[in-house]
């Protein structure tokens, strides 16, 4: 009598489980397997089982390719998202314009020194600047990986005015593997044909732009852009 107690406890216990997985018995191999949840759309690094990182992958996003205020555009780049966006003022509001996927320097944190492989960051209030867009057609760099001197930055190379030499905004001419990513020196890297489209539409000496730390979210007037955007142009 008590092997049947048990057996009934036993049996009792199984039946309330299945219940609570929706009738499914957990030997039952047609269960549909567990689904990860959806990685936040603000956050391009995957941290996969076994301690790798990989990132989410991205597309150009056009929204408004005319239509702003002259002049009115500018940059911001989230580190978290690895994403450089473009906003405008439409109608006496800031839009987001565009957005590019893009692949900054493999070392986090705020650009400190010459050679940390780090991407300098900047604020609304102190941005930084593009202070000349260059023809970067012909332009080699070794990046020390074997392949020897290649080029690399895509047409354009827009200089960023920074504290620092050499930080700019530029292609990925044999690197577009990378993106979106951390793999760079310190600059920041687009597709080629996003870096065309970004300067044949948008980009200008002068255009301020904002690098945004890794822990740094969406600032006020990009929640709004992103709320306007969400009930109009997609």
């Amino acid at each position: 009598m008590q092997m049947n107690l048990k057996s009934l406890i036993a049996a009792l216990a199984i039946a309330l489980a299945c219940t609570a997985c929706g009738g499914k018995s957990h030997g039952d191999q047609s269960a549909a397997p567990s689904t990860p949840a959806a990685h936040p759309d603000d956050v391009a690094e995957v941290m996969q089982p076994d301690g790798t990182v990989t990132y989410r992958p991205d597309t150009a996003r056009i929204l408004h390719e005319q239509g702003w205020d002259e002049g009115s555009p500018f940059v911001v780049v989230s580190k978290r998202e690895l994403r450089l966006k473009v906003y405008g003022t439409i109608g006496g509001d800031t839009a987001l314009l565009a957005q590019y996927p893009v692949c900054l320097a493999r070392n986090k944190g705020n650009k400190q020194r010459r050679g940390d492989n780090r991407t300098p960051e900047s604020t609304m209030d102190n941005p930084f600047h593009i202070s000349q867009i260059q023809d970067a057609s012909t332009w080699h760099h070794d990046f020390g990986d074997g392949r020897g001197s290649i080029l690399s930055y895509g047409h354009w190379f827009m200089r960023l005015a920074t504290p620092f030499q050499g930080i700019g905004i530029h292609g990925s001419t044999n690197n577009e593997d990378k993106m979106p990513g951390r793999d760079s020196e310190g600059c920041i890297r687009l597709r080629d044909n996003d870096l065309d489209h970004l300067k044949a539409t948008y980009a200008r000496v002068g255009m301020p732009v904002v690098v945004k730390a890794e822990d740094q979210g969406d600032l006020p007037f990009e929640t709004r852009a992103a709320k306007h955007n969400s009930h109009g142009a997609n």
